[in-house]
């Protein structure tokens, strides 16, 4: 017991936002009537916030080194009318299209990081700047207007299904079970020999019968999901970007040198500077990172609306700041995990579709949100002068 309690302790973030997060599944599933849990709508959550799970991934390293980039949902909008505008008008094929619009993100990113990293100028003012200059530019290259549609081919990026949905049986999606199956395994293999490298080099590890139980609920909500989905129409494409995405950055933010580098230079920049971190090139690297995964986004919102509008990704920024600072990343940097992120902006989806099912108003919905941004803050500030009193 004293084991779990100290586990739970030194992981009161992530802890707390996953908890809380079964938890209001929980409650907007008895307060729908059962619909939350339906595999219909649990594949709509998905489809729904892709875009904010991708965004969220990028702005944690923003905001690990102790920034922000209030411009994303800008270049949503503004990469989505760009894309657009090659399909649509100019007929290009769709792996151009998509391989131009993730170098435009790229030179939008490496535009903000410039100012950012180089000539030292703040961020929350430059990406203040992109936002207000793309959204100009989104404006000036759709001339206020829907410029629509796309190829089928493009859509499926954001709204479509893996190949073999005639595959079932006793009405499950065949490809969904065996995927769900496969990664209950390797998630499973990979928490028991995380365990193993712990032991072998003396760290503290939970005991054996908490460690099993860890590994059965992950199992059994894998399970649960995977079987969601195989009731509907499969694995949705963007759930399998988003879960490489997942992977990549995880591995990148926990074990690479640049990861590290980047919470080094969340913690302390003088003495991140002064053991040799190069931190001007890892901010640089940083908001180039944020411009792709905002041109990523921007094409999957353009895929799902089928449809370019000069009003896309409007409050995306504040939504994708949101799930980060809810998923327990910390507002002075150098503190947050892709999970917790990820975590976070399921957070929100569940709250803006269970309120939705219910009929909730737009505004109320809005300040619902506002409250439990506010309240993950608030936690953030007390674990963290409970841990460092002064």
């Amino acid at each position: 017991m004293n084991s779990l309690i100290s586990y739970f302790r030194s992981n009161v973030r992530q802890n707390g936002m996953v908890i809380a997060l079964v938890s209001i599944m929980l409650l907007f599933q008895v307060l729908t009537g059962g619909i939350l849990f339906r595999p219909m709508n649990i594949t709509n959550l998905v489809l729904q916030n892709s875009y904010v799970l991708i965004l969220a991934i990028g702005m944690l390293l923003c905001i690990l080194t102790g920034n922000i980039d209030l411009s994303v949902g800008s270049v949503v909008a503004f990469v989505g009318a760009v894309s657009a505008v090659m399909m649509v008008d100019m007929n290009f094929s769709v792996p151009v299209t998509i391989v131009l619009a993730l170098l435009l993100g790229v030179l939008v990113g490496a535009f903000h990081g410039v100012f950012i990293a180089f000539f030292r100028i703040p961020a929350f003012i430059v990406t203040l700047g992109g936002m207000l200059i793309f959204r100009g530019l989104t404006m000036v290259i759709l001339q206020g207007q829907t410029k629509a549609p796309f190829s089928r081919s493009f859509q499926i990026l954001a709204a479509g299904y893996l190949p073999g949905r005639d595959l079932e049986i006793g009405g499950y999606n065949v490809v969904a079970m065996v995927a769900g199956a496969i990664l209950a395994v390797l998630f499973s293999l990979y928490l028991v020999r995380s365990r193993r490298t712990r032991v072998r080099y003396g760290f503290d590890v939970l005991p054996m019968g908490i460690e099993v139980g860890r590994i059965v609920l992950l199992v059994l909500a894998l399970t649960w999901f995977a079987l969601r989905l195989a009731a509907h129409n499969g694995i949705p494409v963007v759930l399998v970007l988003l879960a490489g995405l997942i992977l990549v950055y995880s591995f990148i933010t926990q074990r690479t040198v640049f990861g590290r580098h980047i919470y080094a230079l969340g913690g302390n920049e003088k003495a991140a500077r002064l053991s040799g971190v190069k931190t001007q090139r890892v901010m640089f690297l940083v908001y180039t990172n944020m411009g792709l995964l905002s041109a990523l986004a921007g094409l999957v919102v353009a895929g799902r609306l089928n449809a370019a509008t000069p009003k896309a990704g409007t409050m995306f920024e504040l939504d994708a700041i949101g799930a980060c600072f809810i998923g327990g990343a910390s507002a002075s940097g150098g503190i947050g995990t892709v999970i917790g992120a990820v975590v976070g902006g399921l957070v929100m989806g569940v709250l803006n579709n269970g309120m939705s099912i219910m009929g909730v108003s737009v505004d109320w919905q809005q300040a619902i949100k506002g409250l439990v941004l506010l309240a993950a803050v608030c936690f953030d500030v007390y674990t963290k002068n409970k841990a460092h009193p002064s």
